[in-house]
């Protein structure tokens, strides 16, 4: 193992999830869902806390390993969670309800992701969580910006996809959407943003006044 692989294994490891967390992860690989890794969850935990999180959105819901992640920090936040499968909302709304975690912090939307975030408020969000169609992620990125307000983070998992966005002879439609993603990110002076190496990379990126 590599001294890359030792630290990253390690980064995980140190983080203590809830017994709600683990039970939905555990969810998440049995319906073929990739969920975050727990240093990736703790970071966006982090982020959530420091700006005061309160109106997050979620692109993607899952079984709910991120949005209990995003809400972890503070019992006044809100979560509306989006995702095109009724089924993986259906698990969510049941971790969210084994969480404790009460039905009015938590909007569940179920319907296409460029559909809904038409509908939403400009400017009105803490956080935006982006982790749903990948083919998807540069449009996605686009509304969230949109979404966020003067100091709002948007917050994109998996953006070194398995590694293969660093690696330039990679070029699948995807890895080149996320290496397209990251490169105009690290340029636009409308933002500031930092890739972290964390999971399989987890982009940063706060919208400016």
């Amino acid at each position: 193992m590599s001294e890359q692989d030792s630290n990253w294994k390690y980064a995980d490891y140190i983080v203590t999830e809830s017994d709600s967390i683990q039970k939905a992860r555990a969810q998440s690989l049995e319906l073929g869902i990739e969920p975050i890794s727990p240093a990736m969850g703790a970071q966006a935990a982090v982020i959530a806390a420091t700006t005061a999180a309160v109106n997050v959105v979620e692109i993607g819901t899952g079984s709910g390993v991120s949005g209990l992640w995003l809400l972890s920090p503070s019992k006044r936040s809100v979560l509306t969670t989006i995702d095109s499968e009724a089924e993986h909302q259906g698990y969510a709304r049941q971790t969210f309800a084994d969480a404790r975690v009460a039905p009015n912090r938590v909007r569940l939307i179920t319907g296409r992701s460029l559909d809904v975030l038409t509908r939403m408020n400009e400017n009105s969000y803490d956080i935006v969580f982006v982790d749903a169609d990948p083919t998807q992620v540069i449009e996605n990125v686009e509304h969230g910006l949109r979404l966020a307000r003067a100091g709002g983070t948007v917050l994109v998992p998996h953006a070194l996809w398995k590694g293969r966005v660093a690696d330039p002879a990679q070029r699948d439609d995807v890895t080149s959407a996320f290496r397209t993603l990251v490169q105009e990110i690290a340029s636009s002076s409308a933002v500031v943003s930092a890739l972290s190496p964390v999971g399989d990379g987890l982009l940063q990126i706060t919208k400016l006044a």
